[in-house]
């Protein structure tokens, strides 16, 4: 094994050679492998002849399956959703606007992973901003005055009933199962430190953050739209172009991801497991 990282030279990132993905992973390269998602945030994997069986022991490896509410896993597997869109497909682009995965649930996962099964030969592209970056970046009198702040999440914009995927979206080829339970709040500090680094950064962004903790509705999102500019500022972003054969990794409590389209007349196929929270 030569394993090589190579920084991506933006915000975050890294591409990472040299090793078989398919094969069984082993405790101390799991670590390494961790080590090196905790540092770079989001990390690719080129060249890699994974099935669906190594995509879920890679994320076994990785820290075990989370919670996938809302997608029902593809044929035969309980942990795998399909990223899907058809080539003739008109229904607006999915997940065009920033968020961490997830981030409603009592225990938002640590991680999601995304192996390549069809990629159209232009577009498709996925951003990630760093959220770390992001507040380390203000001043901090600024910080102070976030660090105090919880911020009430729910998936009811997304995924209720009369959400953005809800009973209104027809001609979708994904298998999104909106519920009654999106419309379920719960409260997360706008600023986390996170469990395993100790890095403070921001944690998920308007959307599926509905409100301020004590705030009246206006102020909050009020605040929420300046800062979800800030949070996505260019000099925090990672551009990340998808290759035939890769896996990417990427840590939902330290960057924000969205994805983007150009794709049209093709298909796009990605298959995806999520990582559970970190417990310690």
């Amino acid at each position: 094994m030569n394993l090589t990282v190579e920084p991506s030279g933006q915000a975050c990132g890294a591409r990472v050679t040299g090793l078989d993905l398919s094969q069984d992973i082993p405790a101390d390269l799991a670590a390494e492998i961790r080590a090196i998602w905790l540092e770079h945030k989001v990390v690719a994997f080129p060249g890699q002849r994974m099935d669906d069986d190594a995509l879920e022991r890679f994320t076994l490896s990785m820290g075990g399956f989370g919670e996938d509410p809302f997608f029902a896993p593809i044929a035969g597997r309980n942990n795998i959703a399909a990223i899907l869109r058809e080539a003739d497909e008109t229904s607006p682009l999915f997940a065009e606007n920033w968020h961490s995965d997830w981030s409603f649930l009592d225990h938002p996962p640590a991680g999601t992973c995304l192996l390549a099964i069809d990629i159209p030969p232009m577009g498709g592209d996925t951003l990630f901003a760093d959220q770390q970056a992001a507040f380390a970046a203000l001043p901090e009198e600024r910080k102070e005055q976030l660090r105090g702040l919880n911020a009430i999440h729910s998936a009811k914009l997304a995924y209720a009933p009369d959400g953005t995927y809800g009973e209104r979206d027809e001609g979708r080829s994904m298998a999104i199962r909106p519920s009654e339970a999106a419309n379920d709040c719960r409260t997360h500090p706008l600023i986390l430190t996170h469990p395993e680094t100790g890095r403070e950064g921001f944690f998920s962004t308007l959307g599926y953050i509905i409100g301020i903790e004590g705030m009246e509705q206006s102020e909050a999102i009020s605040l929420l739209s300046e800062l979800a500019q800030w949070q996505s500022r260019e000099d925090f972003v990672y551009r990340h172009q998808w290759e035939d054969d890769m896996l990417v990794m990427w840590d939902n409590r330290a960057v924000l991801h969205k994805a983007t389209g150009g794709y049209e007349g093709h298909r796009r196929e990605l298959h995806r497991t999520t990582i559970a929270a970190f417990r310690g």
